[in-house]
């Protein structure tokens, strides 16, 4: 089974074919937020049901690591990365969130924007990118396999979403380049 051929939703936007990847900006919220209601209602991406407000939204995602992709008239994705908690000696790993306008998908907007995210996390210090998918995401944990990352598991009956238990396959991708250090204390 080959690779499908990329339609020409991005040309013009930042190359033959290459959407422009730029940091997410504030006013860029009402494009990211509608990208994430369209995923939320499609019940294949999030176990979220409700859109945050920006504000929760902003406090959620490292401000480094945010990106969208613009096309000629329209953002056609966005991806960003969410501390996976608090503690000092998780502060270089993260979790990877990367949603891609429907009528933009298999277009390699969703790879320019995971690789561009990949780039800022090393340069932030990140030694580990991590993702959570639903088994039947298959196009995302293709997108991840093709950037690096490998699956390391499956949580079963994980959580519920509309009432029904959900597994999720976790993967992560880790740096060739920045290599994990114990936090000052």
């Amino acid at each position: 089974m080959g690779v499908p051929p990329r339609r020409d939703v991005a040309r013009g936007s930042g190359g033959e074919g290459v959407p422009r990847i730029e940091p997410m900006k504030p006013t860029d919220w009402p494009d990211v937020r509608a990208i994430y209601a369209r995923a939320i209602a499609d019940r294949v991406a999030t176990f979220e049901t409700e859109l945050p407000t920006w504000e929760q939204w902003d406090r959620a995602h490292l401000p480094a690591c945010r990106f969208v992709a613009r096309g000629p008239v329209e953002v056609l994705g966005w991806a960003a990365l969410s501390p996976v908690s608090e503690r000092a000696c998780y502060t270089g790993v993260a979790e990877a969130s990367v949603y891609v306008r429907k009528s933009a998908r298999r277009c390699g907007v969703g790879h320019a924007l995971l690789e561009r995210l990949i780039a800022a996390s090393e340069e932030g210090g990140i030694w580990t990118v991590q993702g959570s998918r639903f088994p039947e995401n298959v196009a995302s944990l293709r997108l991840q396999a093709a950037c690096g990352f490998r699956v390391i598991g499956r949580r079963e009956r994980i959580a519920r979403l509309d009432g029904v238990w959900r597994d999720t396959v976790i993967t992560e991708r880790r740096s060739t380049t920045v290599v994990a250090v114990p936090p000052r204390g």
